[in-house]
């Protein structure tokens, strides 16, 4: 018999019987059959198994190594190389952005942690209890005021949000600020007096915490009271964005 039959390419490759199947199946191995109906593979399918896996363990796709297959098998290898490249640049750089995205999360459950440990509060939760986690969540006892900015924050002027979830925050925004009663001007930004009799104090708690937290360009200080006010920063070329988003003070 001429070829490799499943288990033996499988034994030879190091790989599960199932693999190579998987494989043929999506049409990354070629294999023909003998007069009596086995799958049989050529010996370059070894080679063949591993370079998909060594494509796999770099993160690939199946559509991109099998688009990749067609140089390695038929052409050059610095054809393989111009099609790779650009695929390994581009997952380091979204490797990066993960590891980014993790060691902030960490560092949020880290906050979480060690605010659960330091709360010594008999009754119910009071609004900081909606901020575990995030940067600078602490009540003031004496002043009372909530502030809801990261300092070790680069600014950098984006939303974190897409287009649907932004505009979903901003009807919430519109809500909230119905219950505004003043809006005074402070350097970098506005602040806004509420009716405390039209206003949820945790709605505004919750949804000022969310901001802050998808726009890290937004300095937000949230005071208690009574009354009760929140100030709204920005960087000078981001002041637009506060105007349009809480309104511009009264002239």
């Amino acid at each position: 018999m001429d070829g490799l039959k499943v288990s033996e390419l499988a034994s030879r490759a190091d790989v599960p019987a199932s693999t190579v199947r998987y494989y043929e199946q999506e049409g990354l191995l070629p294999a023909r059959r003998s007069s009596s109906g086995y799958r049989l593979y050529d010996e370059v399918a070894i080679d063949r198994l591993a370079f998909i896996g060594t494509a796999k363990s770099l993160g690939l796709p199946l559509p991109e190594i099998r688009r990749l297959l067609e140089p390695w098998q038929h052409g050059q290898c610095s054809d393989v190389q111009d099609e790779l490249l650009p695929l390994v640049e581009q997952r380091i750089t979204e490797t990066r952005d993960r590891v980014q995205e993790l060691t902030a999360f960490a560092d949020r459950l880290l906050r979480a942690q060690a605010q659960l440990e330091a709360i010594e509060r008999q009754g119910p939760c009071d609004p900081s209890c909606a901020f575990l986690g995030r940067a600078e969540s602490v009540v003031g006892p004496a002043l009372g005021t909530l502030s809801l900015a990261d300092p070790s924050s680069p600014e950098v002027i984006a939303c974190s949000l897409d287009a649907g979830d932004r505009e979903e925050r901003a009807e919430h925004w519109r809500a909230v600020l119905t219950a505004v009663v003043d809006r005074a001007a402070i350097p970098g930004g506005v602040q806004l007096t509420f009716d405390r009799t039209r206003l949820e104090l945790a709605e505004l708690a919750e949804v000022a915490g969310s901001e802050a937290e998808c726009c890290t360009f937004f300095d937000l200080t949230l005071h208690i009271g009574p009354p009760v006010r929140l100030d709204a920063r920005a960087p000078d070329d981001a002041l637009v964005l506060v105007h349009e988003l809480f309104g511009e003070p009264a002239t």
